[in-house]
């Protein structure tokens, strides 16, 4: 494995045919994200088809992630476009109208989810187009919200509004989401990204939603609102993943804090052994040009070098000029910034329970025994991320029993979610096959050392209890 950090890209136009896919998946792609809050179901079923297709030629496994749009607060239609001016008074209307001018320096809007108006307080800020105009409410009435305008700025119809001082306490997941998250479990996706989440309760709702339809996908939370970040202890425990999603965030928070909201994130996230992507205009260069800024590179390696299991592309890959150069580019300087990456973090982090202690123990050994690998036997794929949260500086080899389980493994830092055995009672049994197939599939040479992890009772999920070391003679008894 070139690198250890994942590699997601986002599938769009620029991106959707087969020979793109394939030359993104050769450049270092992991995963593809599905963004729900662009297309049709049957745009994204072909997408899904072709990429499935692709990797199955290549023999790779790709995981799948399904971004789900949320309740994206937005203006409602304007008859013309505005040119607002600093200063200018600019009215939230309760009721849906048509946007206009009023009269000069005096314009007139409504939004699509007007209830939020009420939770509006006085010199509260909104921001409008994506964080690109601020104004400040005056004043409040039964019938609208008065406010001015701080600085210049051209206002189109439907565009993005965050609210970065009004906790807004709305539905997270709206109709729209639940006919996507049906056709999410419908098509066996690999993860769940969930947009604008609040607090544990908007991840515990799609939980119910999976539970109900007897469906297992790993959710994510974007994290992307001010009490998200207030609230990102429960977010993590209540989570499988975590997405900084600093567009957004740097809306709802002062953008100066975005550095440091994003290592504390991420810390958090590695102590819970939780998955955790760095997203949003990481090469945002790339979507018109063939070559990045300096600084988006020094992004890019910095999110790395903060713990990030994956990193992110998204206008990039999804409407760039060219998604496979991004690919790669953003695959290079993975692989440079991880020769000074900070391996081996045995005492970085705290013991959940038993089993951190044994893949602790597991990585430790690995290293010092300098072995060439890692092989972790895992029917849920946890041990194989506990093993991975110490960051050692081997490939970790799954095996696994499911096609699920070693998917949902295609996003965690270092793992090779590689190989596919038959479930078995008996331990002998699921070693001499896990040997067997990874030699078979080049993984193991008999004049290397590796070390091999796995839990007794077999097929329980946190009883990964066992660890082997294989040298020549082991791997020797294994195949015969």
């Amino acid at each position: 494995m070139l690198k250890k950090t994942k590699i997601v890209a986002t599938v769009g136009p620029a991106s959707e045919k087969e020979d793109v896919l394939r030359q993104m998946i050769i450049n270092g792609v992991n995963v593809f994200r599905l963004n729900f809050s662009h297309g049709t179901h049957e745009y994204h079923k072909n997408n899904l088809e072709s990429i499935r297709k692709v990797a199955k030629e290549l023999n790779v496994r790709i995981g799948i992630l399904q971004d789900i749009s949320g309740p994206k607060i937005r203006t409602g239609e304007l008859k013309t476009p505005f040119e607002l001016k600093k200063n200018d008074k600019l009215d939230f209307y309760r009721e849906k109208i048509i946007g206009e001018q009023i009269t000069n320096n005096h314009y007139k809007i409504s939004i699509n989810q007007s209830e939020i108006l009420n939770m509006l307080k006085l010199d509260e800020y909104i921001y409008l187009y994506d964080g690109s105009i601020r104004a400040k409410v005056t004043a409040i009435d039964s019938e609208k919200i008065e406010t001015v305008i701080e600085n210049d700025g051209f206002l189109n119809s439907n565009k993005g509004i965050n609210f970065p001082n009004t906790k807004i306490n709305i539905d997270v997941i709206t109709k729209k989401d639940r006919d996507d998250l049906i056709w999410g479990i419908q098509n066996e996706v690999d993860f769940l990204a969930i947009s604008f989440v609040q607090n544990a309760h908007d991840i515990n709702q799609v939980r119910e939603i999976l539970i109900k339809n007897n469906a297992k996908i790993a959710i994510f939370a974007k994290i992307e609102k001010f009490d998200a970040v207030e609230n990102i202890d429960e977010i993590i425990a209540s989570s499988d993943g975590i997405m900084v999603a600093r567009g957004d965030l740097g809306i709802e928070v002062p953008y100066y804090k975005v550095p440091n909201i994003q290592k504390e994130i991420i810390h958090k996230a590695n102590n819970a052994s939780k998955p955790v992507i760095t997203a949003t205009q990481m090469l945002f260069s790339l979507a018109k040009s063939k070559t990045a800024t300096r600084a988006e590179i020094s992004d890019v390696a910095n999110a790395v070098l903060d713990g990030s299991d994956a990193v992110m592309l998204s206008e990039e890959s999804a409407v760039g000029i060219d998604p496979a150069n991004a690919v790669d580019i953003m695959c290079q300087t993975i692989i440079e910034t991880e020769k000074h990456y900070p391996y081996n973090k045995f005492n970085d982090f705290e013991n959940l329970d038993n089993t951190d202690k044994v893949m602790r123990s597991s990585a430790n050994l690995a290293n010092n025994l300098n072995t060439s690998a890692i092989f972790s036997l895992t029917s849920s794929g946890k041990s194989a991320l506990k093993i991975s949260r110490y960051r050692p500086n081997m490939e970790i080899i799954a095996v696994g029993h499911s096609e699920k389980t070693l998917n949902s493994l295609s996003i965690v830092w270092g793992v090779n979610p590689a190989i596919l055995i038959n479930k078995s009672s008996a331990l002998t049994e699921l070693l001499k096959d896990a040997v067997k197939s990874a030699v078979e599939k080049g993984f193991i040479k008999e004049d290397k050392c590796y070390l091999l992890t796995a839990g007794f009772p077999t097929g329980i999920e946190g009883t990964s209890n066992l660890i082997r070391i294989l040298e020549k003679e082991q791997i020797s008894y294994y195949l015969k």
